[in-house]
């Protein structure tokens, strides 16, 4: 009988199925770019890849999760592509996401830099930096604050906050009022920073629902891997 009993509790978690990984619509997905959008090298189909960095609240969603998507249609000026797909650990699960905000790998570096130099030689968990969108984080005991308001918590490897609204991009989505992943960025931020030849023609939150267009103004556009950048979960 003992043995019977060992054999049951080694097959056991084998036989227990996959906890589903659910993401609720209105969910902000904080991604770092694995792969550079070059619209010069890029075509239609090509996969393109983001690493979550920081863990979803409420959800089952970890930093180090990817989000695959691929591109739509691309010429040397304007690219037209998707995220549709998170993967947490063996799963993949199909999402629909828009735009909220992308900054350059200038602007994600410079998030992470303590503001004070006196905090430079302090463990990040206690120096003071500021969100790209200008919101300063105080950790080691302090607050997330937009001026004198206090908007959101440090966490680690970021912030949680509710988002707050800065047309076009909108406060809650589908009646998300859950605190949000936020990472680098601002509570409010919304639109395109370090990219100041960079316009952005579709947020992916109208038809084409999930699509997103980025035009170059002027020359060829270079979106550099390593660029930060929010996507939210499509929601009516």
């Amino acid at each position: 009988m003992k043995h019977a009993w060992l054999v049951l509790m080694f097959l056991l978690p084998s036989a227990l199925p996959a906890q589903i990984v659910e993401v609720p619509a209105g969910t902000v997905l904080p991604l770092q770019l694995d792969t550079g959008l070059n619209a010069e090298k890029l075509v239609p189909g090509k996969v393109i890849r983001g690493v979550i960095m920081q863990d979803i609240p409420h959800t089952r969603i970890h930093r180090g999760s990817h989000v695959y998507g691929h591109v739509i249609r691309v010429n040397p000026s304007r690219i037209e592509f998707t995220f549709d797909t998170l993967r947490v650990k063996k799963q993949r699960v199909p999402i629909t996401t828009n735009l909220r905000a992308l900054a350059s790998m200038l602007e994600v570096d410079k998030a992470q830099i303590p503001l004070e130099i006196a905090d430079r030689g302090l463990p990040p968990s206690q120096s003071t930096t500021q969100q790209i969108g200008g919101e300063l984080v105080y950790r080691g005991g302090g607050h997330v604050m937009h001026g004198p308001a206090r908007v959101g918590e440090p966490a680690p490897y970021g912030v949680i906050a509710r988002t707050q609204s800065n047309p076009p991009c909108r406060a809650v989505v589908a009646h998300n009022h859950r605190l949000q992943a936020l990472w680098l960025f601002s509570t409010d931020a919304c639109g395109l920073y370090g990219y100041d030849n960079l316009a952005i023609e579709h947020y992916g939150r109208t038809d084409p629902i999930g699509a997103i267009t980025i035009t170059a103004k002027s020359g060829k556009l270079n979106i550099r891997s390593g660029s930060g950048i929010l996507l939210r979960v499509q929601g009516s």
